[in-house]
């Protein structure tokens, strides 16, 4: 437990130091959140009254503990229009951790099959064609990834929604409106992936117990079941911890490319707005489910290393 908590309280403090930096980047761009509330037509004392009400005309270090502060309880504060930001995330976030949860879904499952496949038959021609497939997918940004995925699905062939319709509920109205977004973030995830599946189980190959099963003729999959993937588990476990904060984001630039109905365009608006303390919640809402989902791996991570000796 000391050897998890230790990695847990480095991203505490990681985060805290992220949030500050965002917090003081939106403070250097031109305008603020008051200005962006009233308007162009306010006048000097009607801003003034803004700002105070807001608490802008305090030092930033004071506005950023203040904010922290109330985080820490569970409280994101208000929007420059007088919302709050805890509802507005409620309203929003679970849309964007469907599109991640999905996109890591995939991921894993893709990787892993294509990783094992490619570990297996190293001299198959499929192999040989997913070495520069998968270099191109990991080199491919999910902005151009999903541009590309619009152009030939949406445009050329009509197969595919190009843009994400909501319904009532807030989710996009149909499932054939998730396939582009997630293909989106998951292409490049799943090059990568598939390369470490494949580089950890070809490290294991030559450790003397897989050579033994080997010449003790057991078949292929079992040698890969029992043999090689709980070796090769905390390398490619390690591998899925860093695709899980590529993924949630690039889901954020992924959503507004689709117009989906998530996290993204509250971002997209609080940086329009000037919305330091938006902008801030949006990226504490996502990084702690990044550190969740990273403690997760750590304890899968641990557990694979004690169950292979």
């Amino acid at each position: 437990m000391k050897i998890l908590a230790l990695p847990m309280f480095r991203r505490i403090a990681l985060l805290v130091t992220l949030l500050a930096i965002v917090f003081f980047a939106v403070d250097l761009l031109p305008g603020n959140a008051a200005r962006s509330a009233l308007g162009r037509e306010a006048g000097p004392a009607e801003l003034a009254a803004k700002e105070h009400e807001l608490g802008l005309d305090r030092a930033l270090p004071v506005q950023f503990l203040d904010w922290i502060s109330g985080v820490f309880t569970g409280d994101f504060g208000q929007t420059a229009r007088g919302n709050s930001i805890g509802a507005l995330l409620a309203d929003k976030f679970p849309q964007t951790l469907l599109l991640g949860g999905l996109a890591l879904l995939l991921t894993i499952v893709g990787s892993l099959a294509l990783g094992c496949w490619w570990a297996m038959r190293p001299t198959a021609l499929g192999s040989r064609i997913l070495q520069p497939v998968s270099t191109v997918a990991v080199a491919v940004p999910e902005f151009v990834c999903g541009t590309m995925l619009i152009l030939v699905f949406s445009l050329a062939t009509g197969w595919l929604p190009a843009v994400t319709i909501t319904s009532r509920s807030g989710f996009p109205a149909g499932p054939e409106m998730l396939v582009l977004p997630v293909l989106a973030l998951a292409i490049p995830q799943i090059g990568w992936n598939a390369r470490v599946v494949r580089s950890a189980l070809l490290d294991v190959t030559a450790a003397p117990h897989v050579e033994s099963a080997v010449l003790e003729g057991l078949p292929t999959r079992t040698i890969l079941l029992r043999h090689m993937l709980p070796f090769a588990a905390p390398t490619i476990v390690a591998g899925y911890a860093t695709s899980v904060g590529m993924l949630f984001g690039g889901a954020l630039v992924v959503e507004t490319l689709f117009n989906y109905p998530g996290v993204g365009a509250v971002l997209a608006g609080s940086v329009a707005d000037r919305d330091a303390t938006v902008v801030a919640a949006v990226v504490a809402l996502t990084a702690m489910v990044i550190m969740v989902l990273l403690a997760v791996a750590d304890f899968v991570r641990a557990w694979a290393s004690r169950s292979a000796r």
